[in-house]
């Protein structure tokens, strides 16, 4: 069955677990905060935040407004206080049994007062899990066992005025691998249906990203120039310029960049790289295809491994005076965890057979980028050369996709330098994505949660998408020999040495990382 999307967001009541921590603090409610400044926030939205810390509707706003005025674009004093009435707090550790029925009262109370309770006896209510991942199965199961979520949930054709609905939207990570993400799919199957389960990935947010499709098919000139024949390799990027620091303890150490980043934020890019056409541009159709795309990933056999990926952690950095990703507080050096990490990836369908595409992502890089590159093919003969004997090759077309921090597209092509005779220089015709369509950059959890808010999976990923995603990357994370040779990097550069080996090995022509120059400060 197919959820019903609705043209705007219904009114419900938002509950967030884990209101007390730095995403709700950083990116949930600023991101709600601006959207009802731009009156974009369905007029009986409520907000019930949750958290073992006892704290009054008054503090837990007040807490609120210090992360809005400093995290929120176009803060304003009385806006606030008036999106503030939407807030209230709820005081209870959501994985203990017994504090799910006095959520269940709060959330009736508060839909009441606001006028959203439906005829069906209960309001619409989207759970957000914002709280370490070992608390997502309990807090599920309970929601479940206390009967927040009815089974008339699906949508109702003959009164849909009078139909409630109940949605999850969980963050990641999915699970640690391949085993606790099917663990987790199947605790949220047993309360929610799979149309109602929303797993975020903000990158899927992001502009750029989601310009890719349309990019690709809202015009004619891409498509029959994407594919085996014409593209010789495709790049992923996404760097970071700042170090690990406190995460490294209650997060990172246990994660890596390849679980952090490549499993989930990467692939989904990737997919919407290679993924073939979708037949409408609508959650199922699209999530049809990805999964699809992420079936036909090429095997690695086991001795292969170490050739296709490569691990590595920055070193000390004595001009800052900060240590060693070994030597960060709360990091177990034995564990080898990635702060760096590069693979490569093949798809043996009709359109990619035989095209590599290279993913990386890493920690106190040279400069902040994520980025796609489709590198093409050169041309299969130089004509040039008759004219100049000594000409050097020229490169191949490369169309550059700058997701962040700046957005825009870049093709690079090959024209001639003005002048006498014939002589060959590259040129970048440049889309400036914000001087182009004007705007201002949007927190992607907003509008996110506006989909979830519509019953729109589109942006989201469905459960055998981030199955798929573990199948892939789980050979490598297991790969006792690929995490013992693990490099060291300087902080600044653009990752160990062992990684622009991985793009150049088993090409007749030349391969290298895209790696634009840092920003000059000033």
């Amino acid at each position: 069955m197919t959820t019903h999307v609705s043209a705007t967001a219904d009114a419900c009541v938002l509950v967030i677990f884990g209101a007390s921590g730095d995403l709700t603090h950083r990116k949930l409610v600023p991101a709600l905060f601006e959207l009802d400044h731009a009156r974009r926030l369905p007029k009986g939205l409520q907000v019930i935040g949750m958290a073992r810390t006892p704290m009054s509707d008054d503090e837990f706003r007040a807490k609120m407004r210090e992360s809005a005025a400093k995290f929120a674009s176009g803060f304003d004093a009385g806006e606030w206080d008036e999106f503030a009435k939407r807030l209230h707090y709820h005081a209870g550790d959501a994985a203990a049994p017994d504090a799910m029925p006095p959520l269940a009262k709060r959330i009736e109370s508060v839909a009441v007062a606001a006028g959203i309770q439906k005829k069906s006896g209960s309001a619409n209510v989207l759970f957000y899990l914002s709280v370490a991942p070992g608390l997502y199965e309990p807090i599920i199961a309970n929601i479940g066992s206390c009967g927040l979520v009815s089974e008339g949930k699906r949508w109702c054709s003959i009164d849909p005025a009078g139909a409630s609905w109940q949605r999850i939207i969980v963050e990641k990570p999915f699970g640690q691998d391949l085993h606790s993400a099917e663990s987790l799919n199947r605790a949220l199957g047993r309360v929610f249906e799979e149309d109602d389960i929303f797993r975020i990935d903000h990158y899927l947010g992001k502009e750029l990203v989601q310009n890719i499709l349309v990019m690709r098919f809202a015009n004619s000139i891409f498509e029959p120039v994407w594919n085996r024949v014409h593209v010789d390799h495709v790049q992923v990027t996404a760097a970071e310029t700042v170090g690990v620091g406190s995460r490294a303890a209650n997060f990172y150490d246990a994660a890596g960049a390849m679980r952090d980043m490549i499993q989930s934020h990467l692939l989904q890019v990737l997919a919407l790289v290679a993924m073939e056409p979708p037949s409408l541009y609508d959650a199922g159709a699209i999530m049809r295809e990805k999964i699809k795309l992420f079936n036909t990933a090429r095997p690695v056999p086991a001795e292969k491994l170490p050739l296709w990926a490569t691990f590595g952690r920055y070193g000390p950095d004595p001009a800052k005076s900060e240590p060693a990703y070994a030597d960060e507080k709360g990091v177990d050096p034995a564990r080898r965890t990635d702060t760096f990490a590069a693979m490569r990836l093949e798809f043996d369908n009709w359109r990619w057979a035989g095209v590599p595409f290279y993913i990386r992502s890493g920690k106190k890089m040279a400069t902040k980028l994520t980025e796609v590159v489709v590198q093409f093919r050169r041309p299969p003969t130089n004509p040039f050369r008759v004219i100049r004997p000594d000409s050097e090759e020229r490169p191949g077309n490369r169309l550059v996709i700058s997701i962040a921090p700046h957005e825009g597209i870049t093709l690079r092509i090959e024209g001639k330098v003005p002048g006498a005779g014939i002589k060959l220089d590259s040129a970048d015709l440049d889309l400036n994505y914000l001087e182009r369509f004007g705007g201002e950059p949007v927190e992607a959890y907003g509008p996110l949660m506006l989909d979830a808010m519509r019953g729109d999976r589109t942006l989201y990923k469905h459960r055998d998408e981030v199955e798929s995603g573990w199948r892939i990357c789980q050979p490598f994370l297991d790969c006792e020999p690929l995490r013992s040779s693990i490099h060291t990097y300087t902080p600044g550069s653009w990752g160990p040495g062992a990684a622009d080996e991985l793009i150049q090995r088993d090409s007749p022509n030349p391969r290298s990382w895209h790696n634009p120059q840092p920003e000059a400060k000033g």
